[in-house]
């Protein structure tokens, strides 16, 4: 009978579809490059030091270490969960004396037991592949957490990279300067400048020098933001000189949406976490049908340690439990689970069109940055043509030096302002490399070595 009852009852089991959710996707993005598209993207923009320091960064990082460590966290409760598909086996051995005024008596037991829930309706199977799946979102959650992580490496080395630059270019600006008011002081002591115009270059060399000062701080901070990052603690860290922004590559491949979707490891932590919602509702569906488990067992007592292994005693027993009244609880379960699983149906749809809006907006930000940076470099050859022919008109007694002045700060803002855009149209094509990025293999041999 009891081989009989998954027959018999066979078709009474239901399990929820896990086709993948429709969305609806543009068929391809406004812009496409040539470039083909590697998991390493930051190794497109040629820059050895930034490759060195997103290789120390995976291997280094503590907040991705302990990321990691949530990942093996999950595939151990998999491992776990899967363990209810196989047989459990338990032996014991015991022995006991007991005395009185007048006798002893020793007592001597052993016994081997096993027991299995027969998976009648593939609740078991289904709890366990629900948490095999949260153990692929959980790697996926890492895959993603190293593309972050990678983009924030390279983000932080350009910003540090553009302000070294700036402090480069502000010395410069600074020996301009004072170059210039060199000239108007012999100017001033000729009478041929008045004291106002002394004052205003000085003012600017006092901005420039101010300007110094507030770039040290800058680099400063973004040097111990970088090593942190990387693992290392600030003051004590080796980050390269570098203060040269690297050019643009050329843009990469795109695809299109589809191919999108199935690379991005937060699309596919999202669809991933849909699959286990689907299988924890089969789960509490089969839960509100019986459950059959067998025991078996054999043991022995005896009063001799040489009669131990004689005369077992086995027993045999299957046990079918079905549940009558529970006050709903099951029924509340399994509304409850269908409710997790449309929550995360929605939580893909939107993981996916947020994906899709990432790439646009940095194919966009970065075609608007370059027209941006076109513009710049007309401005810069204008103020400084207007700049020269304004100085010869001024040591010529044509114009007033108010006029070199603005000139003169014009140009200087205008060339900071270049190297600026040059390093965020950098951050725009990290943005467009993050938001197409695949995964990142976990870096099982450093994260393993760690625990010993």
């Amino acid at each position: 009978m009891l081989l009989l009852i998954p027959v018999i009852l066979g078709g009474c089991a239901t399990s929820p579809g896990s086709s993948e959710p429709q969305t609806d996707i543009t068929d391809d993005f406004s812009r496409r490059g040539e470039l083909p598209l590697n998991n390493q993207w930051w190794q497109a923009f040629g820059d050895p030091d930034l490759n060195q320091l997103v290789k120390d960064a995976l291997a280094g990082n503590f907040s991705l270490a302990a990321n990691y460590q949530r990942l093996l966290q999950a595939r151990a409760t998999a491992e776990r969960q899967a363990a209810g598909l196989w047989p459990s086996l338990d032996a014991s051995l015991g022995a006991e004396r007991q005395e009185s005024e007048t006798t002893s008596t020793d007592t001597f037991s052993t016994s081997l037991s096993a027991s299995y829930e027969v998976d009648l309706w593939g609740r078991v199977q289904a709890l366990t592949e629900a948490e095999e799946l949260r153990a692929a979102a959980s790697q996926s959650d890492y895959e993603a957490a190293a593309v972050s992580l990678s983009g924030e490496i390279a983000n932080t080395w350009f910003q540090l990279v553009e302000q070294r630059a700036q402090l480069a270019l502000a010395r410069d600006q600074l020996q301009t300067n004072l170059d210039v008011l060199s000239l108007i002081e012999t100017r001033f002591t000729a009478g041929q400048s008045g004291s106002p115009d002394v004052l205003r270059q000085r003012q600017l060399v006092s901005a420039s020098r101010e300007r110094l000062t507030t770039l040290e701080g800058d680099i400063r901070v973004l040097e111990n933001q970088l090593a942190v990052l990387t693992g290392q603690p600030p003051l004590r860290a080796t980050l390269p000189e570098s203060a040269r922004l690297p050019s643009l590559p050329p843009l990469p491949q795109t695809g299109v949406p589809g191919e999108l979707v199935q690379r991005r490891p937060d699309v596919q932590q999202a669809w991933r976490l849909v699959q286990a919602a689907d299988r924890d509702l089969a789960a509490a569906i089969s839960n509100r049908f019986p459950r059959l488990s067998l025991e078996a067992s054999i043991s022995n007592r005896t009063d001799t340690a040489r009669e131990l292994f004689d005369n077992w005693l086995a027993t045999l027993a299957g046990n079918l439990v079905a549940p009558l009244v529970d006050g709903g609880e099951r029924r509340a379960e399994v509304t409850r689970s269908r409710a997790v699983l449309e929550q995360r149906v929605q939580e893909y749809r939107q993981t996916v069109l947020t994906a899709i809006q990432e790439v646009e907006d940095a194919l966009t930000t970065e075609h608007q940055q370059q027209q941006r940076l076109e513009r710049l470099e007309q401005q810069i050859d204008l103020a400084g043509a207007s700049y020269r022919q304004l100085r010869t008109r001024y040591l010529n007694g044509a114009v007033s030096y108010i006029e070199v002045l603005n000139a003169l700060q014009d140009r200087q803002d205008l060339q900071r302002t270049r190297l600026t855009a040059r390093q965020q149209l950098l951050n725009a094509r990290v943005a467009l490399y993050r938001a197409l990025a695949g995964s990142i293999e976990p870096q099982n041999d450093r994260m393993e070595s760690n625990q010993t």
